[in-house]
């Protein structure tokens, strides 16, 4: 772009008709807060240096709901209306010059697309600034676009202000602008407070610049949903959907199947490869990166995941924070919570859970076991049953098994504790001891048998 643009994106607000003790941006739709959306659609516009958020009610919050490094800050401390909200950033945006865009933090559906369309719109023509407009069968509670005798913009009229006949008119103002910089802040102390709100309203600056001999140009979307801002939760609820609604056409056009598409949830900076299958009712949420061939399996949650080519989780699965190499199968009914690492070929199965462990190429742990803190090595077996006992009540201690080790069912390994390569432990035992390779480890008391016994103690109980 040969001219540079800054964006404004406001986000100082509280949001009272939400009705919450959280600013309104901090709220979440298609997985992220509602700012980090409009920041990220920003991105693609301008670089980071030049974009700049204005903060308000719980800035610390926003600040840090803001991932993207070099992202400017400007603090509105009272909130006096939008005009407002971009002037206590005169100091640091008028010396960029070029262009101004402003935007909303709580409008997250706006495409880029949409918005290059409108900087190349000002851009390319004469005009001191270029605002969005939507044709609405019903505008009640937008300002009104009046154009003149040429089509171009005369003014914007709010709502509370507009006479009927100017209610009558269907072209409504997104709110959503492109000023050429210099002439924004040449006219921007012309703005008052004159109306019932008290407050300086950037609407009144199509007026203004009209006013001082300024062309002031409109640019109407198809969709007037592209531009919603959110006040409610029934709005949020509404744009949620809208946005993995976007995010599923996306992936499916993509090559990967998604099964009932309806019933499922996929957050937006997900990235899933083709001739990928996601069932009905699974959820694939945060930064999520899934490899080609996968299944994904029906009501399981993978959550800050990268899963390799190849990989099958079956349903009813919760994989939250872990990497699982190609081929991996996990569950059903598995766990597998907080940094775990299943390299290649690895099987998790039904009722097993994994905490803080790295299973080697080929290990297995098939059915109702629990690892925490562990090294299981190479195509080593877990037995059903098995646990780690990785806490003592004030800290935790590692597990380590080698590669081919045979671990049988229901046997409990007390941390710290070292079990060799090519070592069996039987079944039932509690090892507390380290265990040598290629040995056999047995902690369970001898079998005592009484004959007769339950028959006697039966007869005792009946008189």
């Amino acid at each position: 772009m040969a001219t540079p643009v800054t964006v404004v994106i406001l986000a100082a607000g509280l949001g009272t008709r939400m009705k919450s003790r959280r600013a309104k941006v901090l709220h979440r739709a298609g997985g992220k807060p509602l700012v980090e959306h409009v920041v990220s659609t920003a991105l693609r516009l301008a670089p980071a240096e030049r974009i700049f958020v204005v903060v308000g009610h719980q800035a610390e919050e926003v600040r840090r709901s803001v991932s993207t490094p070099g992202i400017g800050f400007i603090e509105q401390t009272e909130q006096k209306g939008t005009g407002h909200a971009v002037m206590v950033g005169r100091d640091r945006l008028a010396p960029l010059g070029g262009y101004l865009m402003v935007l909303y933090g709580d409008c997250p559906l706006l495409r880029a697309e949409t918005l290059e369309r409108l900087i190349d719109a000002e851009t390319s023509g004469r005009a001191a600034a270029t605002l969005l407009t939507a044709e609405m069968a019903d505008p009640t509670g937008y300002g009104r676009v009046i154009r003149d005798g040429r089509g171009l913009v005369a003014e914007i009229v709010e709502q509370k202000a507009a006479s009927p006949a100017q209610l009558a008119i269907r072209e409504a103002n997104m709110g959503i602008y492109c000023f050429r910089a210099d002439l924004f802040w040449q006219h921007a102390d012309r703005l008052r407070t004159n109306n019932p709100a008290g407050e300086y309203y950037l609407t009144d600056m199509a007026a203004i610049l009209t006013g001082a001999g300024h062309a002031v140009e409109a640019l109407r979307i198809d969709d007037a949903r592209e531009a919603l801002g959110i006040n409610t939760r029934i709005e949020l609820a509404e744009v949620d959907a809208l946005l993995r609604g976007r995010k599923l056409r996306e992936l499916m056009l993509a090559g990967v199947t998604i099964e009932k598409p309806e019933t499922v949830s996929i957050d937006a900076d997900v990235s899933i490869g083709m001739d990928t299958v996601v069932e009905p009712f699974a959820q694939i949420l945060g930064h999520t990166t899934i490899g080609e061939n996968c299944r994904i399996g029906a009501c399981s949650v993978v959550r800050n995941c990268k899963l390799g080519e190849a990989v099958e989780i079956a349903p009813f699965t919760l994989v939250e924070d872990s990497r699982l190499d190609r081929g991996v199968h996990a569950g059903p009914f598995a766990r597998l919570r907080m940094n775990n690492h299943v390299e290649e070929g690895a099987r998790i199965g039904n009722f097993v859970e994994l905490k803080k462990t790295h299973m080697g190429t080929g290990a297995k742990a098939n059915h109702l076991a629990y690892l925490g803190d562990s090294s299981i090595g190479a195509r080593s077996n877990i037995g059903a049953g098995t646990i780690t006992c990785n806490y003592d009540g004030a800290r935790k201690h590692v597990t380590t098994i080698g590669e081919g080790a045979f671990v049988g069912s229901n046997s409990t390994l007390v941390a710290p504790i070292e079990i060799g390569e090519g070592s069996y432990i039987a079944a039932g035992s509690v090892i507390t001891k380290p265990v040598p390779r290629d040995s056999l480890a047995v902690g369970r008391a001898h079998q005592v048998v009484k004959e007769g016994w339950a028959k006697k103690r039966r007869e005792r109980n009946a008189k």
